[in-house]
């Protein structure tokens, strides 16, 4: 049996709800063995962001290594990157390792609007960690601060997602959380087509660790052998279901609950 492997480069989120946390539970419920390399230690929960304690390059770089040396990925996601010399060291181990199947998700503010990419590591993004993407799954905040845009229509996220894919970026997905629509709209193109996939929006506060989520699933997918759009499709499946079916956990923004997908089907 060929055992599907996929990899998170990621922070530790305390709470549980997000980061390298999120991410392996989603591997996990999606059949797909996890592995990490973890970037920085926060200290968080539901209610916010108490600290955020960075890895040195070396020992992120040594992680990557140990990983590239013996476990090398089917997919791989990143997360909290933090700084511009992570990212460099990130995109230089990918490329060396030759990893395929890369999902970026551009982590740059958590739930509570504490800063989790300092601002000169934008360009490093940009420049280095786009470009090797297979997909890249920014929110709206994120995809004005990549491209320099305001995304005030759908026709402006089309414009931001053609920026992004002149990037370097195969496949870019402009997710619909942050928008006015009564309905969420999450924007895919893939150079040549753009695809609207929409979704009921769900009122509540227990949204914490939706984007890690999302891009974990894409990766877990990915590294199963699923195209990028089929893997999109299961990712959204995945985060709505999360979404739905609330854990109730914490005094602020809850997280979400990663089993409700295997639950649901385990149903029907």
């Amino acid at each position: 049996m060929t055992v599907a492997k996929a990899l998170t480069i990621a922070g530790s989120d305390s709470g549980g709800g997000a980061g390298i946390q999120a991410d392996l539970k989603t591997f996990q419920e999606l059949k797909a063995y996890g592995m990490s390399v973890l970037t920085a230690v926060t200290a968080q929960n539901t209610l916010g962001v108490q600290g955020v304690y960075p890895l040195t390059v070396s020992q992120v770089e040594e992680q990557l290594d140990s990983i590239g040396e013996d476990l090398k990925p089917d997919a791989l996601k990143t997360g909290m990157l933090f700084s511009e010399e992570i990212i460099e060291a990130v995109a230089k181990k990918i490329q060396q390792y030759d990893m395929n199947n890369v999902v970026i998700d551009p982590v740059m503010i958590a739930k509570g609007g504490a800063k989790l990419l300092q601002d000169e590591a934008i360009d490093a993004m940009k420049k280095h960690l786009i470009p090797v993407a297979t997909v890249v799954t920014p929110n709206i905040p994120e995809a004005e601060a990549i491209t320099g845009l305001t995304l005030n229509s759908m026709d402006d996220r089309k414009e931001a997602a053609k920026r992004l894919y002149h990037l370097g970026a195969q496949n870019i997905i402009i997710k619909g959380g942050h928008g006015e629509e009564k309905e969420v709209i999450d924007l895919i193109y893939d150079g040549e087509t753009f695809t609207q996939l929409i979704n009921d929006r769900q009122i509540t506060e227990n949204t914490h660790g939706t984007g890690c989520t999302f891009a974990a699933a894409i990766a877990a997918e990915l590294a199963k052998g699923a195209d990028s759009l089929d893997a999109i499709r299961v990712a959204r499946e995945f985060i709505q279901v999360a979404i739905e079916d609330e854990l109730h956990i914490g005094s602020g923004h809850g997280p979400t609950n990663h089993w409700a997908f295997q639950s649901r089907r385990a149903k029907v």
